[in-house]
């Protein structure tokens, strides 16, 4: 198998800086998480008005449309359809033995099961999702645009979420 990345971090790298400045410069910094706060709260101001406005957390988003949800909503869609993209053009570069294998590390400690791997994914990403609600913003938004725009917050978030993930995978994996 060629371990060749199929392009440069470096080049990589400068694609995301230019498309964010991009989509600073036409919209807004890039992020996604308060989008599904967003449609929560638009959803329950329209189906308990009361509820959404005595709510402290629905209410500071209060009853948002226009441009900007729709913005979210196609950077959402437009994350899922390029993630499928990107996986039909890599699986094409991976030998067929390779393909939709487990990393063998999850193998050795948690075993070979789809379900349990496909129920820590979806774990690990609702713990994800709340912990950068509760940041006040999602990896991309604090990784990508704070720390671009030198937010204080954001390199706070970038080092505790990095500290957080090498200790976890420290004990998680600590079989291999």
């Amino acid at each position: 198998m060629n371990n060749e990345p199929i392009i440069s971090w470096k080049v990589a790298g400068i694609a995301l800086g230019l498309l964010l400045t991009l989509a600073t410069f036409l919209v807004k910094p890039l992020g996604v998480s308060t989008q599904f706060v967003v449609t929560d709260a638009m959803v329950t101001h329209q189906l308990a008005p009361a509820f959404a406005e005595n709510n402290t957390y629905l209410s500071k988003y209060g009853e948002q449309s226009g441009w900007g949800v729709g913005y979210g909503w196609m950077l959402i869609l437009g994350m899922m359809i390029g993630g499928g993209i990107t996986a039909a053009l890599l699986r094409k570069k991976q030998p067929l033995q390779d393909q939709g294998s487990m990393p063998a590390m999850w193998v050795v400690q948690f075993g070979s099961s789809r379900l349990k791997r496909l129920a820590a994914a979806f774990a690990g990403g609702t713990l994800l999702l709340f912990g950068a609600r509760l940041a006040g913003g999602c990896t991309s938004g604090h990784m990508i645009s704070g720390i671009s725009q030198l937010a204080v917050s954001s390199f706070i978030f970038g080092v505790v979420t990095f500290a957080v993930a090498i200790t976890t995978a420290k004990i998680l994996y600590r079989k291999t």
